[in-house]
């Protein structure tokens, strides 16, 4: 096995099904490692297949003084019929619990890889005991995987059984999931009808982030039992110190063996309680109790295939991963729906709920077109949300509700600009002005739409620049300065930064979306900076320098000779009006001229 005996495995099965859990009454005696010699033999206790509990012998090889996580380790070497059957110490049979003339001395917690897999080491049961006497809420969340091992006996990708997930989410999660050495390998749920025993110590046990029509969690092995909490595992899952993962019992299927470490493949089953401890010695739980989750519901409807889908999972609450395994789960279903992988249009809308927020709800919705792969695109901005309020920096967000709506097309729905005109040349301040913009849709006959512009009350007379383009695309002033190499010198003032969870959500609320077509006042500040004597020398020598860098085909030429605003930068307010279409605006842009008249 690899460096750890881990078993960590993530599985993806069905929605919360609680059945009584008990524990047997009777409590071994444990054994102090200062009372454990090389030589000694005893027992261990794991499930290779099913849920029946076997034993396999243990011989102690030495004491690793200070090599552990939390501690000391012992050094084992394993032998008998389930170590021939799994190929030595696998990742699942972490926690296996190991008995010396019946006393619990600890758990089969690591090994190496590309070596005999039959020699592990085992986490002292005293150093896992004390998990339980840890606050739920104590801040000391320690950072980082399996600390201070010996040479070699370093983490690994743990390998994650994941039910109900297509190939192309498969390979989302395995990407999204790197960074946390977790590896999602698909697995079926467990045969209809198994009766799942107690957990005991030897019990298959799993550690669950995501339940419902999809499953994700890690299987190991139940290590002790006292009342109704557990310890199991023996090292870390993630060690994220208090956490809150659902606790399950589990089925396993077999054990695969490899060169480099070899993993059971297991099915989670039953939601039995909460894992509220992830740190070195191991996981540590009560029955019976359940963590916090995010409800996702997700409806993906496919228009060419004729068929609507809907789907709920419950997630774990946890700042780095719940965005991650809410967008891979609608990412799932997309793929499912679609029953393909490729280009496409979707229109996302979606609400996520909490009391935290502004009116309760944060709303979006937008469309996306994508050439290769059309349900990767559509759950970006569902992953930028939910990150978003987890990670902000104001106050924790207890998400109460998230619900999705997508609707995927094989067809291409976009547009380009082409031409835009003002119904009027003049106006006065307080006006409305009608642009009239045509757009081009992609192999579609030329459609013009109508975006009402009003001009605001303290424009000064002169001429008034506007800029038409889609909400997807960056201004024509912000691809000139970032051409000249200015786009960094106009930041925001620190009285404009976000001041409050109310600002970041209707920053996100209310930003552009790709069908929109936008009008906007071309941003005075900036074209005052650009033509300025004094601009900072990089710009005067880009701006003088022959030849002059060469501007996109779409905004050559394409500003009209009109003299220069006469407003102050200072007083420049960004104005801007949109207008909702059927079509993601992905290229083309315009400028219209109007000549604004005194006040009378």
């Amino acid at each position: 096995m690899s460096v750890i005996a881990s078993c960590r495995r993530i599985l993806f099965i069905a929605m919360v099904c609680i059945l009584p859990v008990a524990i047997a009454a009777a409590q071994p005696e444990t054994l102090p490692v200062d009372q454990i010699a090389a030589g000694m033999k005893g027992v261990a206790k794991t499930v290779v297949t099913g849920t029946q509990i076997e034993e396999f012998g243990v011989e102690v090889l030495g004491i690793m003084k200070s090599k552990g996580p939390s501690g000391d380790l012992i050094l084992v070497r394993t032998y008998g019929d389930v170590i021939d059957r799994t190929g030595g110490i696998a990742q699942g049979m972490s926690g296996s619990p190991v008995y010396i003339d019946g006393k619990l001395i600890g758990a089969i917690a690591y090994g190496w890889s590309l070596t005999d897999h039959r020699t592990g080491m085992v986490t002292p049961i005293a150093d896992m005991l004390k998990l339980w006497n840890i606050q739920e809420n104590s801040d000391s969340l320690a950072n980082g995987l399996f600390m201070h091992l010996p040479d070699s006996a370093a983490p690994v990708a743990t390998p994650l059984m994941a039910s109900g997930f297509g190939g192309q989410a498969l390979e989302l999660l395995k990407k999204e999931l790197q960074p946390y050495h977790l590896v999602p390998y698909a697995v079926g749920e467990a045969p209809a009808g198994v009766s799942f025993a107690e957990l005991s110590p030897g019990s298959a046990v799993g550690v669950e982030l995501v339940r419902g029509d999809v499953s994700l969690g890690a299987l190991g092995t139940v290590t002790y039992a006292e009342g109704d909490k557990i310890l199991a595992f023996g090292h870390p899952f993630l060690k994220k110190g208090s956490s809150g993962y659902f606790m399950t019992n589990a089925y396993m299927f077999t054990t695969v063996s490899g060169l480099e470490n070899s993993f059971k493949v297991g099915a989670i089953g039953q939601a039995v309680g909460l894992i509220n401890q992830d740190r070195g010695a191991g996981v540590a739980g009560q029955l019976n109790r359940y963590p916090n989750i995010v409800p996702v519901r997700v409806s993906v409807t496919d228009a060419n295939m004729n068929r609507v889908q809907e789907s709920a999972v419950q997630v774990i609450r946890d700042e780095q991963l719940t965005p991650v395994l809410a967008a891979a789960t609608v990412f799932n279903l997309v793929e499912k729906t679609s029953d393909r992988v490729g280009p496409g249009t979707a229109h996302v809308s979606f609400e996520i709920m909490s009391p935290e927020l502004p009116d309760g709800v944060l709303k979006r919705d937008n469309m996306f077109y994508s050439s290769s792969s059309i349900g990767e695109l559509a759950i970006t901005e569902i992953h930028e949300a939910l990150a978003l309020l987890a990670g902000n920096q104001f106050k924790p967000v207890d998400i109460v509700d998230v619900n999705i709506a997508i609707a995927v097309d094989e067809s291409r729905r976009t547009a380009a600009i082409i031409e835009a005109k003002a119904a009027s040349d003049t106006a006065s301040p307080g006006d409305t002005v009608n642009i009239e913009v045509k757009l081009k849709p992609f192999r579609g006959e030329i459609v013009t739409r109508v975006v009402p512009f009003t001009i605001p009350k303290d424009t000064k007379p002169g001429t008034l620049l506007l800029e038409v383009r889609g909400g997807g695309m960056i201004s024509l002033t912000s691809l000139l300065l970032k051409l000249q190499g200015l786009d960094g010198l106009l930041a925001k003032p620190a009285k404009d930064k976000q001041k409050s969870i109310a600002d970041i959500v209707k920053e996100f609320s209310d930003r552009d979306r790709n069908n929109d077509l936008v009008v906007e006042i071309m941003d005075t500040e900036q074209e005052v900076l650009l033509n300025a004597p004094d601009s900072p020398p990089g710009a005067a020598k880009k701006k003088t320098k022959e030849p002059q860098e060469p501007k996109p085909p779409a905004v050559k030429n394409s500003l009209p000779n009109v003299e220069k605003p006469v407003l102050k930068a200072e007083e420049q307010k960004p104005v801007k009006a949109r207008s909702k279409t059927d079509y993601i605006i992905d290229s083309g842009e315009a400028q219209v001229a109007i000549t604004v008249n005194p006040v009378h």
